[in-house]
């Protein structure tokens, strides 16, 4: 059973219009373009609320030929190993500075330096620009000297789903893979066909219709079941280890489930884990619960274990 201290955030979470003093949630069309764009400034008037990094860590801005991007280091840390992270906000949202807060957890508990950048959002860019954004910034990185081997990728949510999206295109493209990754949600599968996405769509945070609408978005005149934009259905043999975190109540569920199942069956490192009761990217909120926090202390160290 979920931690009391994880109900009541959750129910805290479902509720946030009561806080409002609004009977019911506001009904929002995300197929329209100023909907998005209200959500990405929501997301970053939320961050500048919560988004201040533990004291010890310096964030470094730079350009990863061409996209803006950051190193989060931490103090006595060099950039010899480094966590790769790629962001979500379902492909349409999403910056350094709106997830900045989430990557020093990973920092702060891996005691690595962290490359945080930002690929090119929809509807304005369809696939593949997050893709290639994405191959672009770990060129960059291998470029400056730093070791496939010495490299962990890290996403949340789309950028979970985007963070193997781009395992499979460097394989296709003989470029040398990192030597872990961790997926946080992870969002597979855009054509959107898992059971959860109905079974679990009462009980989950996301708000009704953003999945679909996303995909509309993201994928553009694109199918969406192609593997590079549903990395459910690539061929996942040769990938490193993976360490799959996903929320029992949430609508992504089976996108994570269904993806470890496929990479254990293609012979894939992989561990998935599922917290019952839990939601979207829930190891993000440690220290708030004992669940999340449990589940950040294991990213942790399973970045560390795999990084020499």
């Amino acid at each position: 059973m979920p931690s009391l201290r994880s109900r009541l955030l959750l129910f805290t979470l479902k509720n946030s219009h009561l806080m409002k003093f609004r009977l019911r949630k506001e009904t929002v069309d995300w197929n329209a373009r100023e909907s998005i764009l209200h959500f990405r400034d929501q997301c970053e008037e939320g961050a500048k609320r919560f988004g201040k990094i533990p004291a010890g860590m310096e964030v470094v801005p730079v350009q990863a030929d061409g996209l803006r991007a950051e190193w989060i280091v931490p103090s006595g840390a060099g950039k010899d190993d480094v966590l790769f992270f790629v962001h979500g906000g379902g492909y349409v949202s999403g910056s350094c500075s709106d997830h900045r807060v989430h990557a020093a957890k990973f920092v702060k508990g891996a005691n690595v330096a962290a490359l945080l950048y930002e690929y090119r959002l929809a509807p304005e860019h369809t696939f593949p620009a997050a893709l290639d954004d994405s191959v672009t910034a770990y060129q960059w990185l291998l470029s400056r000297g730093v070791a496939p081997s010495r490299i962990v990728f890290a996403g949340d949510s789309a950028g979970g789903g985007l963070c193997l999206a781009t395992l499979l295109a460097l394989k296709d493209r003989g470029i040398p893979l990192p030597a872990a990754a961790v997926a946080l949600s992870p969002w597979t599968d855009l054509t959107c066909t898992g059971a959860s996405y109905t079974a679990n769509a009462r009980k989950c945070l996301s708000p009704e219709g953003t999945w679909t609408a996303f995909s509309k978005h993201y994928a553009g005149g694109n199918d969406p079941g192609l593997p590079l934009i549903s990395p459910l259905y690539g061929d996942l043999h040769g990938l490193p280890p993976l360490l799959i975190y996903a929320g029992g109540d949430e609508i992504l569920l089976d996108d994570a489930v269904r993806f470890a199942q496929k990479a254990n069956e293609a012979d894939v490192d992989v561990t998935l884990r599922v917290g019952e009761g839990l939601f979207h990217c829930y190891p993000v909120c440690a220290p708030l619960f004992p669940e999340a926090t449990r589940a950040m202390s294991e990213i942790c160290a399973f970045i560390k274990a795999h990084l020499p």
